[in-house]
């Protein structure tokens, strides 16, 4: 990688650091998935810096690209992303049902009551 690369691609990890601090500082994203997300960026951060660290891995792995590793952890770390979201997801369709439910009940219970009083 040129230096001129590896500067860019330090810069765009920093920016992304940034980006993921900002948004949790205005509480755009939630403290539980903004910890996975500054782990993300420091790693991609540190792999920046220091470029030999996936061919290590690769080598270890015994993958001949290191971009062929770093494009299969980012599909099954993006799979379990989007796994983990569709369960938040399910779960709250549910809880959203069971709210819905029981404001139907307290109006059901709220509009007897009013019925009865009018009718004394």
């Amino acid at each position: 990688m040129s230096v001129s690369a590896q500067i860019f691609a330090i810069v765009g990890s920093i920016l992304v650091l940034l980006g993921i601090i900002e948004m949790l500082r205005r509480r755009q994203l939630s403290e539980k998935y903004a910890v996975l997300w500054l782990v993300v960026g420091v790693l991609i951060l540190v792999l920046t810096i220091f470029p030999d660290l996936l061919t290590m891995f690769s080598n270890l792995i015994g993958i001949r690209v290191p971009t062929n590793l770093m494009f299969f952890v980012a599909i099954v770390f993006l799979v379990g992303v989007s796994i983990h979201q569709s369960w938040e997801v399910s779960r709250l369709e549910d809880e959203t049902r069971r709210l819905a439910e029981d404001v139907a009940i307290l109006r059901l219970e709220i509009e007897e009551k009013l019925d009865k009083k009018a009718d004394i």
